[in-house]
C-alpha cells in the first residue's frame, strides 16, 4: 500500500497572471501556505514543487523541478523520480477556493488499485489532473508518456469523482480571474 504524500505545484512561470501564483493571498498568507495546511493532516508528508530559480521563504521540503520543462508534469514527475514507491495527492497553487472538504473526499473516494483517483473538472467534463491522488502506476505512465497530465488520464484507469464543491475547482490564472476568486470568497464569507 502506498503512502500519500503531497505535492503542492509552485514551478509554473505564471506569465498570465503576471506574478508568482503560488504567493498570491487569498487566505491572509501565500496560497502554497495555505494549501500546505490543508493538506498536512491528510498526507504523510507535504513537499513544494518549485522550479530552481525560484526562491520560497519555506519550512517544507522542496522537490525542484528536474524533468524537462513540460508545465506541470515537470513538478510530478519529478516527485515521482525523487520517491517512485509513493502515492501523491497533487495540487495546483492556482486553486483558491479550495477547501478541506474537496480534499477529504477525495481521500475518502481513493481507489488504491486505480492509475489515480481524480474529480471530473467541472469546467472541462474531464479528469482534473492538477487536484488529484496519483497512484505509483499512474505516474509510471505519465513518465513513459511524458505528456499532458489530463491527456494522461483520459488514457488511464482511474476512479473519476464528482466534486460537489466544484467551485473549488476554479482555477485563477489571470489577473481578472484573481478578482473574481476574491469577491467569491468574500461574498460567501470563506477564511480570507
Amino acid at each position: 500500500m502506498s503512502a500519500l504524500y503531497g505535492l503542492i505545484l509552485c514551478g509554473g512561470r505564471s506569465l498570465r497572471m503576471q506574478q508568482d501564483k503560488s504567493q498570491l493571498d487569498y487566505h491572509g498568507l501565500p496560497q502554497w501556505q495555505y494549501l500546505a495546511q490543508l493538506l498536512a493532516p491528510l498526507t504523510e508528508k507535504v513537499y513544494l514543487s518549485c522550479r530552481e530559480d525560484q526562491e520560497l521563504e519555506t519550512a517544507l521540503e522542496v522537490i525542484i523541478d528536474s524533468v524537462g520543462d513540460a508545465g506541470p508534469a515537470t513538478g510530478i514527475l519529478s516527485a515521482y523520480k525523487a520517491f517512485p514507491e509513493r502515492a501523491w495527492f497533487v495540487l495546483a497553487c492556482d486553486l483558491p477556493l479550495i477547501s478541506a472538504q474537496s480534499l477529504e473526499l477525495l481521500i475518502a473516494s481513493r481507489d488504491r488499485a486505480r492509475e489515480a483517483t481524480a474529480f471530473i473538472s467541472s469546467f472541462k467534463q474531464s479528469p482534473e489532473p492538477l487536484m488529484t491522488i496519483w497512484e505509483p502506476a499512474g505516474l509510471k505512465r505519465l513518465d513513459l508518456e511524458r505528456g499532458c497530465p489530463r491527456k494522461t488520464l483520459l488514457k488511464a484507469d482511474i476512479a473519476l469523482i464528482e466534486n460537489p464543491f466544484a467551485i473549488e475547482q476554479f482555477n485563477a490564472n489571470t489577473p481578472a480571474e484573481r478578482e473574481e476568486a476574491i469577491k467569491t470568497i468574500m461574498d460567501a464569507q470563506l477564511p480570507r
